[in-house]
């Protein structure tokens, strides 16, 4: 997210207002500002790439939005971990995801107790594997179309 930010920022001309922590070791890579618009004045191939990951963020956002407003608490982190494998956004991840279930409830909205139940179901219904230190996605496609319905008695209460 902060690539993305960072250039909305500097297309607006406004100074950076977000304190970002990384949780693991990161590597980030600054572009002076000069050298960013003037890259946006004469590179239709950069253009394209900032507008399309302005694109891309656009979409998980308006998907975050929509993921918030869902009751059930199983299709909020199917969603949300769903989100967490865009190609474009985040193109390292790769099938395992390293992340604690304390950082996955700051971003679904739930306790880390209910994100584990959630886990327990999407595993349960073949979606993920919880391994130490984070979780490999098994069926991306189900994990984005998760619901209670379909894997009805699976989902915990």
């Amino acid at each position: 997210m902060p690539l993305i930010e960072r250039a909305r920022s500097l297309l607006k001309r406004e100074a950076y207002r977000y304190n970002i922590e990384a949780l693991r070791r990161t590597v980030v890579a600054g572009l002076p500002a000069a050298t960013f618009h003037g890259l946006l004045e004469t590179s239709i191939p950069f253009n394209a790439y900032v507008m399309n990951l302005l694109n891309e963020r656009l979409g998980q956002f308006i998907a975050a939005r929509e993921v918030d407003r869902m009751s059930d608490p199983d299709v909020r982190v199917a969603r949300s971990l769903a989100a967490l494998f865009n190609p474009v956004l985040y193109p390292l991840v790769g099938e395992l995801l390293r992340i604690t279930q304390q950082e996955l409830g700051y971003l679904v909205g739930l306790s880390r107790q209910r994100v584990n139940e959630s886990l327990r179901a999407l595993a349960q219904a073949g979606l993920i594997r919880v391994v130490y230190g984070g979780l490999q996605v098994l069926d991306l496609n189900g994990l984005r179309s998760f619901s209670p319905e379909r894997h009805a008695g699976l989902s915990t209460p």
